[in-house]
C-alpha cells in the first residue's frame, strides 16, 4: 500500500511504525474471510482491509478522529485473526493500537460513552473495586430491564452467580518447589481473574510447584494493562505495564528467573510486546525487552516440564483456542496436545478460528456484536457433544459460560487434576 506521510510526521515513532505496517499491506482481503465482525456485519469497513483504509486516511491527513472511524474501529476485536491469515505479514495489531490511541486523544466521544470507559478503565484492573462491582451488579441484576442502555444490561449480566472468596495465594509471597528446583518463575496473578475465578491461579501454582518450579508472586506486579490499552488510554496502560516490568526486571535480577507464567492468554500477548510498547523510552527499554523475553503462556511451561499424570476420569473435553492465544501468540496445538497426553478425548468446533466475542471489554461495550459471536460459538461447541468445555482465558471462559450448562474450566485445571490435583471444582457446580 503507498503512503504519503511527510517527514515531519515520520520523525514520530508511532506513525513511523503505522507507516511501515500500512505499506506491508498489499489490499488483498484474505483477512476479510477470517474476520469475525466482517462474518456477522458483511460491511467491508468492518474487516481489517476497510479499518485500514480508515486508519490511513485518519493518520496521513493528521486530522482528528471522526464519528464514521471511530464506529468502525471501536468495532473491531483486536482477535488478531487477520495476522495469521495475512500472507503479507501485516502487523495490525500495533496499527489498531495506534489508531485508538489517537482516537482518545482526538476524539470527543458522547458522555454516556465517555462515563462507561472511565468506569470500566477504573474497575476493572483493580481486584478489589472489581469485587465490589460485581457484588452490585448481582444486587442490581433483577431490575436490568430498567436499564436504557443495552451496555448497562451487559454489565449487570456479567456478574457470576457467585464471586469467589479472595484467594491469599494471590498475595505477594515464593511458592517452593516440590522435590529438586527444576526452574523459578514468576506467576501473573492478573486482575479481573482474581474476583471472577480464584481456582486458576490455585490449580496453576499447585501443578508448577509440583513439577518442580518456585512459584514467586512478586510484589508490585497487577494488571498487565491490556483492557486500558486497547481502550486507547495510554498512559494508564503504560502505568500498569511499567509496575509490572519493574516488579517481574528485580526478581529477575535478584534471584532470578526462568519465565514469567502467564495464565491469561489476553495478558500474555500484551506482556509479550512490552518490548514493542516500551521501545523508545529510555528509561524502561532494555527491561521491557527482558520482561516480554521472559513472558511464557502456562501451556509453553508445562509443555517443558513434561508432565506425566493421566486424568481420573475419561472425558470428552471440547477445546476453545482463545484468539489472544492461537492468533495472538501463535499457540495453537500445545494446549491441546498437554490434554491429549494427560487421558483427555479432545475435541474442537467448527470454525475454530473465530473469536467468541468477549475480548476483553468489548462484550461490555459492543453487546449485540458479542452476544451474536457468543451464541455462534457455543453452538458449535455443543455440537460435538462434550462432557466440558477448557479455555485458557478468562474473559472466554466468562463469556462461553454465560451461554451454555456445560462446565468452563481453564486447560491448567484439568492438567493439575491429572497430575495428583484436586477435581476443577466447575464440574461439580
Amino acid at each position: 500500500m503507498q503512503t504519503n506521510f511527510t517527514e515531519a510526521q515520520l520523525r514520530d515513532p508511532a506513525i513511523a511504525r503505522s507507516n511501515e505496517v500500512l505499506r506491508a499491506c498489499v489490499h488483498c482481503g484474505f483477512c476479510t474471510a477470517t474476520c469475525p465482525t466482517y462474518a456477522v456485519l458483511g460491511d467491508e469497513l468492518d474487516s481489517p482491509r476497510g479499518r485500514i483504509y480508515l486508519i490511513k486516511d485518519m493518520l496521513e491527513s493528521g486530522r482528528p478522529a471522526d464519528e464514521k472511524t471511530v464506529k468502525h474501529i471501536d468495532r473491531c476485536l483486536s482477535c488478531l485473526a487477520c495476522m495469521t491469515t495475512c500472507p503479507s505479514g501485516v502487523h495490525y495489531m500495533h496499527l489498531v493500537d495506534h489508531a485508538r490511541v489517537h482516537i482518545e486523544k482526538t476524539y470527543r466521544r458522547p458522555l454516556m460513552d465517555r462515563l462507561l470507559r472511565r468506569v470500566l478503565a477504573w474497575v476493572i484492573p483493580h481486584p478489589t473495586r472489581f469485587r465490589l462491582a460485581l457484588l452490585g451488579a448481582r444486587i442490581g441484576r433483577p431490575f436490568a430491564f430498567l436499564m436504557p442502555d443495552a451496555r448497562l444490561k451487559a454489565m449487570l449480566a456479567m456478574a457470576p452467580k457467585r464471586i469467589p472468596p479472595v484467594s491469599r495465594n494471590d498475595d505477594p509471597q515464593v511458592f517452593p518447589a516440590q522435590g529438586a528446583r527444576r526452574m523459578r518463575v514468576a506467576l501473573m496473578t492478573g486482575c479481573a481473574q482474581r474476583a471472577l475465578n480464584t481456582d486458576i491461579n490455585d490449580a496453576t501454582i499447585r501443578l508448577l510447584t509440583r513439577l518442580g518450579c518456585e512459584v514467586v508472586i512478586a510484589r508490585g506486579a497487577g494488571c498487565c494493562g491490556a483492557l486500558t490499552h486497547h481502550m486507547g488510554r495510554e498512559a494508564e496502560s503504560h502505568a500498569s505495564a511499567a509496575a509490572n516490568i519493574r516488579a517481574w526486571t528485580a526478581e529477575a535480577r535478584g534471584d532470578g528467573l526462568d519465565a514469567v507464567v502467564i495464565n491469561t492468554s489476553g495478558c500474555g500477548t500484551t506482556v509479550k510486546d512490552y518490548g514493542h510498547m516500551f521501545r523508545n523510552d529510555p528509561k524502561l527499554a532494555e527491561d521491557a525487552a527482558l520482561v516480554a523475553g521472559l513472558a511464557r503462556d502456562v501451556s509453553e511451561v508445562i509443555e517443558t516440564l513434561a508432565p506425566e499424570g493421566r486424568t481420573p476420569e475419561a472425558l470428552r473435553v471440547a477445546y476453545h483456542a482463545a484468539c489472544s492465544l492461537q492468533h495472538g501468540q501463535q499457540i495453537k496445538s500445545t494446549p491441546k496436545d498437554l490434554l491429549k497426553r494427560a487421558g483427555f478425548q479432545v475435541v474442537e468446533p467448527a470454525d475454530s478460528h473465530l473469536c467468541c466475542g468477549s475480548a476483553g471489554t468489548y462484550n461490555l461495550m459492543q453487546p449485540e456484536i458479542s452476544g451474536e459471536l457468543k451464541r455462534r460459538k457455543v453452538a458449535t461447541l455443543e455440537a460435538k457433544a462434550p462432557d466440558l468445555i477448557a479455555a485458557g482465558n478468562i474473559g472466554c471462559m466468562m463469556q462461553i459460560g454465560g451461554g451454555t450448562d456445560l462446565p468452563v474450566v481453564h486447560t491448567v485445571e484439568l492438567l493439575d487434576w491429572a497430575n495428583g490435583g484436586p477435581r476443577p471444582p466447575a464440574l461439580d457446580d
